[in-house]
């Protein structure tokens, strides 16, 4: 009761509170009992007096809000007595919502299904989502970024037929009605818990200037409870959520409770504190800055004024009356403030919530009860009241992004449903005060406009370096705005009020030239603004989105006036804009901007009008001299593509590459490039054509390259940049006169075209298709608007590739490539250009498509882009054809092509390509003809057809003095000549570009001549600054041409087929059409020829008569070196092709040599061929290759030579079980996955058992530990001296270069074939002269090789090397064990109970030997050397402290390990290690043999175990009889009862197990099954034994059948004399060979078994039943769909911190679930999954991460990402699982993961590796 005390005194005080105290003293529970009982009266009025009095205590907003008291009181009050849960238990039974309304907050992950959506916002939690059926939907899942609400059950967003089971049903009917007492309480009490949370709110408010963030986040911290506490009551369902609305919403409980008591101060204060919050929420008064001024003048920020005096009179009323709209929220008076004066509770919470910067939880707690119909609409007005104030706080805001997100998180549930976007619009003038908001946000970072006229400019624009821009702060207002736009009702409302539509352009003009370039003429800019991202991110957002959302409105010929309207105003800002920038004709030089809303807004109304509406275009374009206007700015941005891309711009750095390039980047290109191409086009066709063209030239800057002379000063172009402007300029021409994309194609067509050009730049995949195809504005949905799908669409011009896997390990993804057919008849090069962000792309279309002729064998040379046919054009715009046939192109086209004859500098090859395009255009679209007769006329008319013929004789240019044209006599010497002269002098044609159009058009802008030379042009671009060396002057002469364009084309085609008369008189008729379709520049040529030809006899007589001139028409001078020169240089091009072809071979067979012999290692058979067999090979001394330095020679003590090996540790055969299946993976709390069935846990069990009995030393050696782990070497087999291979390491480590491996580690690439790896193994010098006898075959018998195997193993005490005087081999060898040691993770060494002793090593050597078992596939010499060097350590190694006697004399001794309970392979290796080397092979046999029948007992042994106890007295009884037979020895049934009798000599060996065997052997056991069983048992000792035998000795390992493999080892080594026969045949015992009597030998075995079992029976028994049948280690079988997988395991808690991890991860070895980077499992400063990985893989880990389905490789201190097994139905990966569609396992993908993996080779195959630093 402490912290009641202030209470208490206060009650006191008053008698009438005594009542209170008694209640506050009993029980919680009993008072809420007695509240409810009195409130149920008829006459309550004595049971409200005491509620109040005892809330007026408990909810006494002086107490601090972190007190708990008040809280509980409040459960227990409304629960009126019973439990809290039982309480909300009974109302959510009463729940009849048919809403999910789930709310989520940032990172969730939701479904959105666009086959079920009718909104594009809809989205399902995933419980409503797989409740639901969406089967063959187009879905996906994804990761929530701003939050939301489940919208299932709501039809206004989404079909019902989408809705899961639960809100399927209308579950309002059903439910009974809510008994009236059951919400009594919480009706009462619940008004003034919310109060009292106001109260909390309104006390801890402080303005953000004088306070901390900090301040405010303490507050919401410790009302978190309470906050906490009302959302928990929203999820009580549809009754408490009624009541909460009802409360929130009453006007007249809030003004009783508001104010507070008249007589209580500290509410009084309390409200003042409100009061004043809300007057500080004004946005400080405009009217107030402006009291001085006039009244129809607003200032706004800095540029306001200006913004505003641009706006014209016009907008001022009407921005006026808009300004009235948020008035409230920007001035201070009483009266305002009264009208803004919250009327419930409702609105209060909302404004604390934007004042404190929209905290979550008050979020999710607003957005919880928006199930409820009421609320919803209640809310959504108090949101729209708030709307500007909203605003205010996120501009103000240091966490915006956060902000941001959750504003959209409440509007979208808002604004996505018709209905009441509708209402509210009608009701509380939305869209008013969304555009009046945004307008006066961006007013806030208006700057002047430095376009055109700098000093006198009137425009303003963002400023897109400004944070309101860079940081996107004003997302959220425009996405509510897009969202609105996107209802018809709303939509129209929005069009029909001119006001509005009027603000909204002035709002985009602020946009028009934002951003602007201006070009660096002399030093490299010091700073690269990064602003362009802001402007593009702005221009889309905030005006191409929403005119988007309007033009899906104006579709029908209903909506007609819509389109006119908008047309019509954008015709007026746009004039407004001309004027305000002071634009009259020409552009200023060096200036771009990229950023032009209001053409495009313009351009596509213009589009949509004709296409979809049926208007006139003429009726909607504005007069000649605005169309000019409108013309410059977006012709401008070509030409600038065009300096960009020919480095002109390089001054300005790297970022106006990055605007080109954003500019026709796809999600950009339809709203930016398209519509200025768009509207370029719809000038051209309106424009006099020639006008048209030569303002191309002169924007494109070239107008001064197009002469006749060889030689011309361009005043504004470096040399090196005339030829890619001149090629831009003719692209472009050829771009604007064949795309069809807004003049007539459907949208089928457009979407074909799209993908066809995508497709042939590359392959793609699906997903990549779809980002790169613009989407048609509404968001993607898989079908462009249009009758055709994607998908059908798809199919119909590509071919689906299946994923691959390629040899390097690297994963190729699923991926489209077009059909032949496409490629033949669809490529089209000119829509590749237009769509390429880069230029290379071109190139790699170009590639292609030549693959693609040669391959089918259409073309063999270099084709040209190929020409397309175009779509017809839309009637309203053929005034576009008439730019192919005006003079001015025809003369530049002249021009060009004698150019190119003349082989002048600066013409190119694609130069010609696009003249011809031009003109095969022309001829393809005819024109009629309109004669013209002007004194300048180069041509007698227009038409492209008759001006083909025209001959022109004499042409007059104006040349340098220095140029060759100039160099001849002035004056004519006779008569005669000078009349000829004057006679050319007046024949001639000039050209000039320039001057004609500007005397032409002076007539159409329509100014008289005084105000045409008052303007003030921006200064020409062609007065450059002369440098000193001033160029030398230009003199006319006059050339002499006498060639018409047909005469130039066919003399071309001469000079590229480079024979003379390359065309004979008659080809024409000769000529076959089809095979003109594709080809080089003849074949175009000839193609153009015919064409030309077939539509005028004209044209065929002229090319008659011009090839009938046998003779060749006189050259001009230049001609004939020129013919030399092709000549000279197709021949030195083939020298250089077949200079290439011979060192590309030469490279081929070095590289198929190395091949064969470093990547020797997959194939056995071969492995013969390296066997050293040979005896000449045997006598001399073996030569090692050092790849370092070159040299060959053998390995010596001196200089050992290595060998290249990579040591790792591993655990792979640890990870082996008994079944074949491999274990799953578990998806369900009921699966689990046991690892007490792996290998490596059953030896560890028995090692443990055998260290309680025996001696520790002897157990070591008795266990078999390369099944839990040990070290794996693998080579590539290149070798290299010790000393080089330092050197090396040492420049490894200076080189600073980041390497993907640690130096420091001892880790390189090996030097030649770059193979990972990380020590050298010594080679042993030479073999000596002994190799002859070391394999030769014995006959000595048995017992004398016993003996010579025992004196060697005397030997090995022995050691050669005396330690005083170590070689550097010994030294190596050292080196070598150490790193080994270095590579084993220390568990797998110390397996003994002293750490570090002898016996560890000796034990652990043996592992690396046994690893052996996994890999045969290394060379048999190289394994020799790995055993040389472990045998050396293991003889230092084996003198066994058990020979100490000093532990005799200290100790008790324990006994040795039986024979019995001894893992024979080991011994195996124990006895080949310690035994000296080389070993013989006889010896080596015998070794094996003794074994074999160790192991051979062994197996009856455990057999006899299984039998029930009948059985083995019927096995006794009858092998006893046979046991004096002469084979005895060598029969399974002497034997098996002989050990039946020895073991049963102690009794208790069988009794332990005598119950469960009768009821396991039910099956009886045949002599059959006993042989089977006995040969599976010894089966894996004959296989290494085989394997060793293989490595040593180099003999061959037989693949054979699996029912013959005993047979083949036994043979194999010798155990069995004859060829193998079938296994069932073979009988094991038969392979028995004893040095003495069997019977003794095995009862001295058993013997030792005995006296253990005495004591400890079932420990006897559990080591004697051993199965060394292990099947091959599997990797978990995961489940086919990764849902499953994602479903459990992304939500499920850790089992370390019992928290969800951030980046879950799945270990595929053994199921394990760890937290991939989380803090919370850090131990010794590493990771879960590093440490996981050291322990589950010996260092090697295969995880894969939850959320990003990929599956991530840790290989000791590196770790890589290796791809993902899970593709979708397009073989694609989903990385991070972004698109998140339905994912399926890759099969064979998983099949190569595992082989990697027990193969070893990962660090082989996975390129791209890094250091993980203990933490990914």
């Amino acid at each position: 009761m402490r912290a009641l005390s202030p209470g208490l005194a206060e009650v006191r005080t008053h008698p009438e509170c005594m009542m209170a105290a008694s209640l506050l003293r009993r029980d919680k529970n009993a008072t809420a009992a007695h509240l409810k009982a009195e409130l149920n009266r008829t006459d309550n009025s004595s049971g409200v007096r005491q509620l109040q009095e005892l809330l007026d205590v408990v909810l006494n907003p002086e107490k601090p809000a972190e007190d708990k008291e008040a809280l509980d009181w409040c459960k227990c009050l409304i629960a009126g007595g019973d439990g809290f849960e039982e309480f909300c238990l009974t109302v959510r039974s009463y729940d009849n919502a048919t809403l999910c309304g789930l709310v989520w907050t940032a990172n969730f992950v939701a479904y959105r299904c666009r086959t079920c959506g009718i909104s594009p916002c809809m989205s399902l939690c995933a419980e409503c989502f797989n409740n639901g059926d969406h089967t063959g939907h187009d879905f996906n899942m994804f990761r929530s970024q701003a939050g939301g609400a489940c919208d299932c059950g709501d039809s206004n967003v989404m079909r019902e037929s989408g809705f899961c089971r639960r809100h399927r049903l209308r579950t309002g009917e059903n439910i009974p009605s809510i008994p009236r007492d059951l919400l009594l309480m919480s009706e009462m009490v619940l008004p003034r818990f919310i109060l009292c949370i106001i109260q909390y709110l309104r006390d801890g408010y402080v303005e953000p200037d004088t306070s901390t963030e900090r301040d405010l986040q303490k507050v919401l911290q410790q009302l978190e409870p309470q906050i906490s506490f009302l959302e928990e009551l929203t999820k009580m369902g549809g009754a408490m959520r009624t009541v909460l609305t009802k409360i929130l919403t009453n006007q007249q409980t809030f003004k009783e409770l508001s104010m507070g008591q008249e007589d209580n101060l500290h509410a009084k204060k309390n409200y003042d504190k409100y009061l004043s919050a809300l007057k500080n929420s004004g946005l400080v008064s405009v009217e107030e800055k402006a009291q001085g001024a006039t009244a129809d003048i607003i200032v706004g920020a800095e540029g306001g004024a200006v913004a505003m005096a641009l706006l014209g009179k016009a907008i001022h009323s009407v921005l006026q009356n808009h300004r009235n709209l948020i008035k409230p929220f920007l001035s201070s008076d009483a009266c305002v403030i009264e009208s803004l004066k919250h009327k419930c509770f409702l609105e209060e919470l909302l404004f604390w919530t934007i004042k404190y910067e929209f905290p979550q939880k008050m979020v999710t707690f607003l957005l919880n009860m928006l199930p409820d119909q009421d609320y919803k609409i209640t809310f959504t007005k108090t949101f729209v009241q708030h709307y500007a104030f909203i605003m205010k706080t996120l501009m103000k805001s240091h966490e915006s992004d956060t902000m941001s997100n959750r504003i959209v998180h409440i509007s979208v549930q808002l604004f996505s449903n018709e209905e009441l976007a509708r209402h509210v619009t009608e009701e509380c003038q939305l869209l008013d005060i969304m555009v009046t908001v945004l307008l006066y946000m961006m007013e806030s970072c208006l700057i002047k406009s430095e376009l055109q006229d700098e000093e006198n400019s009137r425009h303003v624009v963002v400023n897109c370096s400004e944070a309101l821009l860079k940081n996107n702060t004003y997302w959220p207002l425009v996405s509510d705005f897009i969202n609105i736009l996107s209802h018809q009702s709303v939509a129209k409302k929005f069009l029909e009020d001119h006001s509005l539509l009027m603000l909204w352009m002035s709002f985009v003009s602020f946009f028009q030239g934002m951003n602007l370039n201006k070009r660096e003429l002399n030093e490299h800019v010091e700073f690269e603004s990064q602003t362009y991202y802001a402007a593009f991110a702005a221009e889309l957002e905030a005006c191409a989105q929403p005119m988007w959302g309007l033009l899906t409105h104006c579709k029908v010929k209903e909506t007609q006036e819509y389109t006119k309207t908008v047309v019509r105003y954008c015709l007026e800002t746009l004039q407004i804009w001309f004027d305000a920038i002071g634009f009259i004709d020409e552009p200023a030089p060096n200036q771009v901007t990229f950023h032009l809303p209001l053409h495009r807004y313009y351009a596509m109304f213009l589009s949509k009008a004709v296409k979809c509406q049926g208007l006139d275009l003429d009726s909607l374009l504005p007069d000649q001299e605005m169309l000019m206007k409108i013309m410059v700015h977006p012709l401008q941005i070509q030409a600038s593509l065009s300096e960009v891309h020919s480095n002109m711009w390089v001054r300005n750095g790297l970022q106006i590459k990055g605007q080109a390039m954003t500019y026709v980047q796809s999600h950009f290109c339809n709203s930016m490039i398209d519509p200025d191409m768009y509207l370029l086009q719809v000038c051209a066709s309106k424009l006099d054509p020639d006008y048209f063209i030569s303002s191309v030239f002169e924007r494109f800057k070239v107008v001064d390259l197009l002469t006749m002379a060889s030689q011309h000063q361009n005043a504004v172009l470096d040399s090196e940049q005339e030829r890619p402007m001149l090629e831009g300029a003719l692209t472009f021409l050829v771009i604007l006169t064949s795309l069809r994309i807004h003049l007539g194609m459907t949208d089928d067509e457009i979407l074909r075209a799209e993908m066809v050009s995508q497709l042939c730049m590359n392959d793609r995949t699906h997903s990549a298709l779809l980002d790169l195809i613009p989407e048609n504005p509404n968001p993607k949905s898989g079908v462009v608007p249009g009758s055709c799908s994607f998908e059908d669409m798809l199919s119909a011009v590509a071919d689906f590739k299946a994923p691959v896997f390629e040899p390097g390990g690297s994963m190729q993804q699923g991926m489209y490539t077009p059909k032949a057919e496409v490629w033949e008849k669809e490529f089209d090069p000119i829509m590749v250009i237009l769509r390429t962000v880069y230029r290379r792309d071109v190139q790699s279309a170009m590639d292609r498509y030549t693959a693609f002729m040669k391959q089918f064998g259409i073309h063999t040379g270099n084709p040209w882009p190929p020409y397309k046919e175009r779509t017809p054009l839309h009637p309203c715009y053929k005034g576009l054809i008439r730019l192919l046939h005006c003079k001015t192109l025809h003369i530049v086209i002249f021009t060009l092509l004698y150019k190119i004859w003349m082989d002048h500098q600066n013409v190119s090859e694609h130069v010609l390509c696009m003249v011809l395009y031009l003109i095969e255009l022309g001829l393809d679209n005819q024109e009629p003809c309109i004669e013209e007769h002007c004194h300048d006329s180069w041509f007698p008319g227009t038409n492209l057809l008759s001006n083909l013929h025209h001959i022109i004789n004499f042409v007059r240019v104006r040349v340098p003095e220095t140029a060759p044209e100039a160099k001849r006599e002035d004056f004519p010497s006779t008569s005669a000549e000078a009349s000829a002269y004057i006679q050319n002098m007046r024949e001639a044609q000039v050209f000039s570009l320039v001057a004609e159009r500007r005397r032409k058009f002076q007539e159409i802008i329509n100014r008289s001549t005084t105000e045409a030379a008052q303007v003030v042009r921006p200064k020409s671009s062609s007065t450059r600054w002369v440098p000193p060396g001033t160029p030398p002057q230009l003199v006319t002469e006059i050339l002499e041409i006498r060639e018409s364009m047909l005469s130039l084309l066919l003399k071309l085609h001469q000079k590229l087929s480079s024979k003379q008369n390359s065309l004979s008189a008659s080809w024409l008729e000769d000529m076959d059409t089809s095979r003109l379709a594709h080809g080089d520049g003849i074949t175009a040529i000839e193609r153009i020829l015919t064409k030309a030809a077939s539509r005028s006899c004209q044209i065929q007589r002229s090319i008659q008569d011009i090839c009938g001139k046998v003779c060749p028409p006189v050259p001009p001078k230049k001609n004939s070196p020129t013919d030399k020169k092709t000549m000279d240089k197709e021949e030195r091009r083939q020298r250089a092709r077949e200079r290439q072809q011979k060192l590309l071979a030469e490279f081929a067979s070095r590289q198929k040599s190395f091949m064969e012999t470093a990547m020797d290692v997959e194939s056995p058979e071969t492995e013969s061929s390296m066997d050293f067999g040979a005896s000449e090979v045997m006598e001399s001394e073996i030569l090692y290759d050092c790849v370092i330095c070159g040299q060959s020679g053998p390995s010596t003590e001196d200089r050992p030579t290595g060998l290249v090996v990579l040591l790792q540790a591993s655990s792979v055969l640890g990870h082996r079980c008994k079944s074949q299946e491999p274990k799953n993976l578990p998806t369900s709390d009921e699966e689990h996955i046991y690892p007490a069935d792996t290998c490596g846990a059953a030896h560890d069990v028995r090692l443990t058992l055998m260290q309680r009995f025996f001696k520790d030393s002897s157990c070591l050696q008795s266990v078999s530990i390369g099944w839990d782990g040990g070290v794996y070497v693998q080579t590539c087999g290149h070798t290299l001296h010790i000393d080089c291979h330092k050197s090396y390491m040492e420049s490894l480590r200076n080189d600073q270069v980041l390497q993907g491996f640690s130096v420091d580690k001892g880790e390189f690439t090996c030097p030649l074939c770059r193979q990972f790896a990380n020590s050298v193994l010594p080679c042993r010098p030479g073999r000596g002269t002994e190799g002859g006898a070391w394999h030769s075959p014995t006959n000595k018998k048995t017992c004398v090789l016993v003996k010579e195997v025992e004196d060697l193993q005397e030997k090995m005490g022995h050691f050669p090397v005396s330690f005083s005087t170590k070689s550097n081999l010994t030294k190596e060898m050292e080196l070598v064990i150490k790193d080994i040691k270095n590579t084993t993770q220390k568990k797998y060494m110390d397996y003994g109970k002293n750490p570090g002793s002898p016996d560890n090593d000796f034990l652990f050597m043996y592992s690396v030997a046994s690893n052996t078992e996994v890999d045969a596939c290394l060379f048999c010499s190289y394994r020799n050397q790995l055993f040389h060097v472990l045998a050396m350590h293991m003889r230092l190694y084996s003198i066994d402290s058990a020979y100490n006697p000093w532990t005799k004399l200290t100790q008790v001794e324990r006994p040795e390990v039986p024979m019995l309970y001894r893992d024979v392979p080991s011994l195996l290796i124990i006895f080949v290690l310690t035994m000296p080397q080389p070993l013989r092979k006889e010896h080596f046999s015998c070794v094996v043999k003794m074994l074999y029948n160790l192991q051979f007992t062994q197996a009856l042994a455990a057999l006899s175990a299984k039998f029930s106890s009948e059985e083995r007295q019927a096995w006794s009884t009858s092998g006893a009889l046979k046991k004096n037979s002469a084979n005895s020895e060598k029969s399974f049934d002497a034997l098996l009862s002989h050990v039946i009798n020895e073991l049963a000599k102690d009794t208790s060996v069988y009794k332990v197990n005598a119950e469960e065997t009768t009821m396991v052997s039910s099956n009886v056991w045949s002599p059959q099954s006993i042989e089977f069983t006995l040969q599976q048992f010894c089966l894996p000792f004959l296989r290494l034994a085989c394997l060793l035998q293989h490595h040593l000795y180099g003999d061959n390992l037989n693949g054979c059948l699996e029912e013959e493999e005993f047979s083949s080892l036994a043979v194999c080594l010798g155990l069995l004399p004859s060829a193998p026969q079938p296994s069932n045949a073979v009988h094991s015992a038969s392979c028995l060979e004893w040095p003495s009597n069997a019977f003794n030998m095995v009862t001295q075995w058993c013997a030792e078994v005995t006296r253990l079992s005495q004591t400890h029976a079932e420990q006897s028994l559990t080591l004697l039943i051993q199965d060394p049948q292990w099947a091959a280690p599997h990797l978990l079988q995961l489940p086919d769909n990764y849902n499953i997988i994602f479903q459990y395991y992304h939500r499920k808690s850790c089992t370390a911190c019992k928290k969800v991890p951030k980046d879950p991860a799945l270990c595929l070895v053994c199921g394990a679930f760890v937290c991939l980077k989380g803090m919370c499992c850090k131990q010794q400063g590493s990771c879960e999954c590093i440490l996981h990985s050291q322990h589950c893989g010996a260092a090697t880990g295969i995880f894969l991460l939850i959320n990003a389905s990929v599956i991530i490789i840790i290989r000791g201190h590196r770790f890589c990402l290796w791809g993902s097994v899970y593709l979708d139905a397009h073989g694609e990966e989903d990385r991070d699982l972004r698109r998140g569609k339905p994912l399926f396992l890759c099969e064979e993908r998983y099949r190569v993961l595992e082989q990697q993996w027990v193969s070893h080779t990962f660090d082989h195959i996975n390129k791209r590796w890094g250091p993980h630093y203990n933490g990914l």
